[in-house]
């Protein structure tokens, strides 16, 4: 092995490539160079994390010292300014149309349709009854025979009484006794035989006189001016007469001027619909439409147990047929104002011993006073006590907030004057708050 020497130049440790020259030697301070940029990029890093440190601190600082002053500021709250009663509450409820007359014809012959027509509005059909005509011509024939035997026990009386006088007035001793008694008895069996016969034609004459009765009916007459709502027989069809259950109907009949609306008003409001003559407003929807004017009639004046309602009659006049029988209806009644100011539903307190609303003195202090409702209208309420007009009252108050506390008073937007639809076109109430036992 040759010896290391160190004069010997160090070859050149240089490597060719395709790209260049690149060098390979390890130049003195390059380790230290290394080292100091390690130390500054964590001091760095170190700064960093400090600086994230101290802003996140200011941050929960600042917050801290927001939430400390919005605490200790007082409560924002929603007030309205309670208002006076001006008008009574529109209250609609559904309601069925019905026609003002509404007639089942039923035959009262039997026989076949042969005719089927309404001229007027009084013939609707005639019914060819060839039975009924037999039993009349035999009813006719029996009487003209009952007649006959009239003249027959006539004559025999008349007979009868004239010997009966002659053997009575003759001298004794002429006739006996049997015979005058004989002729007498004859006598009296003619006027019974006489009077027997005038019976037997006066039943005869009832007789054709129901027949005759019975043949009125072949023309089925309307009994009031109306519209066929429903029909059940045609030409040629067999009727039997009678009103059974097992008996089919000729005709249905209704009258639709006037017509009644029946509705169904709830307890609440049953003692102010209980009077004929309150008016009302029928308003149709769909193709008929419009609105129309109506007036109580009759109710029922008393209470359904199952729903709680009151049964009401509405008569409108209808002379041009708009509504017809049947149809669902939306009528509104005007009912007047029973309390004194009106506020929304929203400011009611419900508590087990009374009703509260949270007024607001002069200096936006809270001031809980019981009160008493006059009427629900849903999101309104009119209250008869506790409240006057321009009373400014809390809505949805917290149950945090405590009588006496200051609070911070925005005024809030009134509330929808008209009240409520419900499902069926009720006056639906609103929900109401609970507020929370202090």
């Amino acid at each position: 092995m040759q010896p290391h020497d160190p004069e010997q130049t160090v070859p050149d440790d240089t490597a060719r490539s395709e790209e260049g020259a690149v060098s390979t030697e390890f130049r003195p301070g390059t380790e230290r160079r290394m080292k100091t940029g390690v130390v500054i990029a964590a001091g760095l890093l170190l700064l960093g994390f400090i600086a994230v440190g101290i802003f996140r601190f200011m941050d929960e600082r600042s917050v801290a010292k927001a939430s400390e002053t919005a605490y200790s500021a007082p409560p924002p709250v929603d007030v309205v300014v309670a208002r006076p009663v001006t008008v009574g509450q529109d209250l609609v409820l559904p309601g069925q149309t019905a026609a003002w007359y509404d007639a089942t014809i039923y035959a009262r012959v039997n026989g076949y349709v042969a005719n089927d027509h309404v001229n007027k509005g009084q013939v609707l059909a005639t019914i060819e009854t060839p039975e009924l005509d037999a039993e009349l011509s035999a009813a006719k024939a029996s009487l003209e025979a009952s007649q006959a035997q009239v003249s027959a026990r006539e004559a025999e009386a008349a007979f009868s009484k004239t010997t009966h006088e002659r053997w009575r007035d003759a001298p004794k001793g002429v006739v006996s006794e049997q015979e005058r008694e004989s002729k007498k008895a004859d006598y009296q069996s003619s006027e019974a035989r006489l009077y027997a016969a005038h019976a037997q034609v006066a039943l005869d004459k009832s007789k054709v006189d129901q027949y005759r009765a019975l043949t009125e009916f072949k023309r089925v007459v309307a009994p009031f001016d109306g519209t066929i709502t429903e029909r059940k027989v045609d030409v040629g069809m067999l009727v039997t007469a009678g009103s059974g259950s097992t008996t089919t109907p000729l005709y249905r009949m209704s009258q639709t001027d006037p017509l009644r609306i029946y509705v169904d008003v709830p307890q609440s409001a049953s003692g102010e619909l209980m009077n004929p003559g309150v008016p009302a407003q029928i308003r149709a929807t769909g193709a008929v439409g419009g609105s129309f004017s109506g007036k109580i009639a009759r109710s029922a004046e008393s209470i359904s147990t199952q729903a709680r309602t009151m049964r009401v009659e509405v008569d409108m006049p209808n002379a041009e047929h708009r509504l017809v029988p049947g149809m669902y209806v939306n009528v509104a009644f005007q009912l007047q104002p029973r309390g004194s100011v009106e506020v929304p539903a929203a400011a009611l307190i419900f508590r087990p011993g009374a009703t509260q609303v949270a007024k607001l003195d002069a200096n936006s202090k809270i001031d809980f006073t019981n009160v008493t409702i006059a009427r629900d209208n849903g999101n309104l309420v009119e209250l008869g006590s506790g409240v006057k007009p321009g009373d400014r009252l809390v809505l949805n108050i917290s149950s945090q907030i405590g009588a006496g506390q200051a609070v911070t008073a925005n005024e809030a937007a009134a509330p929808n004057t008209a009240p409520a639809a419900g499902a069926l076109g009720v006056s639906a109430p609103a929900a109401k708050p609970l507020a929370a036992q202090r």
